[in-house]
């Protein structure tokens, strides 16, 4: 909590800093834990709920405890036509989870989004935010083995 409190603290006064402060704090846990919304909401004086519906309208802050990597695919057209499904089925089978799952070990959750501005490698995942583009089934394992 106390890891919560001066993470918060440091983005108290700065304009829009609730949002930066749940980046800080999803870096840290990877997720943005109940008593970080209660942290949040006393420290930048709004109601709980004000607090909780921005934590949960982007689609990059999760509420829910998820792995400590973070791998996100991007559904969008381009990489939907360049063969993103077969690089979804190749993490799926060399993590033995399913899109929106995360590993039992807690160390990779897959997660879908959109556009990650990469088009001119499609397709593209994302793993804790850093860009893999060009990517084909036989390359997802060299990927992923970077963050075991």
């Amino acid at each position: 909590m106390e890891k919560i409190s001066a993470i918060i603290a440091n983005y108290k006064e700065v304009p829009g800093g609730l949002i930066e402060a749940f980046h800080a704090i999803q870096k840290e846990y990877s997720y943005i834990p109940e008593e970080a919304l209660k942290e949040a909401a006393k420290a930048f004086n709004l109601p709980l709920s004000k607090v909780y519906g921005v934590a949960t309208f982007y689609s990059y802050l999760s509420v829910k405890n998820r792995g400590k990597n973070i791998i996100r695919v991007c559904a969008s057209a381009p990489c939907h036509i360049k063969g993103a499904a077969e690089v979804v089925a190749a993490v799926e089978k060399e993590l033995g989870i399913k899109l929106g799952e995360t590993t039992a070990d807690g160390k990779f959750a897959l997660e879908a989004t959109e556009c990650v501005g990469a088009c001119q490698m499609t397709p593209v995942i994302t793993i804790n935010g850093k860009p893999f583009g060009d990517l084909t089934p036989e390359k997802v394992p060299a990927v992923l083995a970077q963050f075991k």
